[in-house]
């Protein structure tokens, strides 16, 4: 049978079709799809293992928690089975209402992130976070070149981009969180950074002009994205031709409390992984290692990650 004509033939049933429309662009849970969908769990289950032998998705285990999303081992290229995907769902009412259930799904992912850090405003330098070490952060300040324009994503209430804005010639710090970048903003007032500015935004979608910044930071953010690839792409948008970016994440780990003490999405990220995202991104002489080990339970490691747009 040829690929066209299997492909077809998976697509034929509409809860395939529409698992494909949902995951397309963005990885989700099993329990996120049960939402979406108004599902049982085996009946998901069943067709998505479909889809995984036809190679059109593909998952990942985060802790406890198994990600879809699309595969890159299917017989169609990805725009032709995406074609054929909207074809199908446009006889399907229930696509509709599958998109905005999914933008309700990942809405909740911000809110979770974002008032987990509005109630950390103002003493986020005193709370315990995960790989937010000196003797990590040490690693990325000496890749720091003087003079260059910063862009800090994630950047919290500004600890880092207040050091940064001391050497750099500009820095922009984007943040999620409406009282982070409040506070942020105030601190940097305080201190008489003038050369340091907070905007509230998403680090998959900054509120940066393409093609303006030498230097794209990521330090302990990743890991609170919702689509970590989207993330570093937009990353490689905002940055100039020969900008570097500097991705400081905690290394993949079990630690599955870490979701409700620290409301990480990602329960780290393995050098590997890293690499993948990086060059798919468009990044070149990527690299990544671990550069800190924590010495207590729950024994986080931490990894630093690098690029060059060429």
């Amino acid at each position: 049978m040829s690929s066209t004509l299997n492909s077809l033939k998976i697509l034929a049933d509409p809860i395939r079709a529409r698992l494909l429309l949902l995951l397309d662009g963005h990885e989700l849970s099993v329990a996120e799809i049960q939402e979406v969908l108004g599902m049982g769990q085996s009946r998901i289950s069943t067709h998505l293992a479909q889809l995984k032998r036809a190679g059109l998705v593909h998952d990942r285990r985060v802790g406890k928690n198994i990600y879809y999303g699309w595969g890159t081992n299917g017989s169609l290229p990805r725009e032709e089975l995406r074609r054929l995907v909207s074809l199908v769902v446009k006889e399907l009412p229930e696509a509709r209402a599958d998109e905005l259930s999914r933008k309700h799904v990942l809405t909740k992912r911000h809110d979770r992130s974002r008032e987990y850090f509005n109630r950390l405003a103002g003493k986020f330098g005193r709370s315990h976070c995960p790989g937010r070490s000196w003797q990590a952060l040490s690693h990325m300040l000496l890749a720091l070149v003087p003079e260059v324009d910063v862009a800090d994503l994630g950047a919290g209430e500004g600890t880092l981009a207040e050091l940064l804005a001391r050497r750099a010639r500009s820095v922009i710090a984007v943040d999620l969180s409406e009282k982070m970048v409040e506070f942020g903003s105030s601190l940097a007032r305080e201190h008489g950074l003038k050369n340091l500015e907070f905007r509230l935004g998403d680090i998959e979608n900054p509120p940066i002009e393409p093609g303006s910044i030498d230097l794209a930071i990521l330090s302990q953010a990743l890991h609170h994205a919702i689509d970590p690839r989207r993330a570093i792409q937009a990353a490689y948008q905002i940055l100039r031709q020969n900008g570097r970016i500097l991705i400081l994440d905690l290394l993949a780990h079990g630690f599955e409390q870490a979701r409700e003490l620290y409301a990480d999405i990602w329960l780290g990220f393995s050098e590997v992984e890293l690499l993948r995202l990086l060059k798919d991104a468009g990044f070149s002489r990527a690299d990544a290692r671990v550069v800190f080990r924590e010495t207590k339970s729950p024994y986080f490691q931490t990894v630093l990650a690098t690029g060059v747009k060429e």
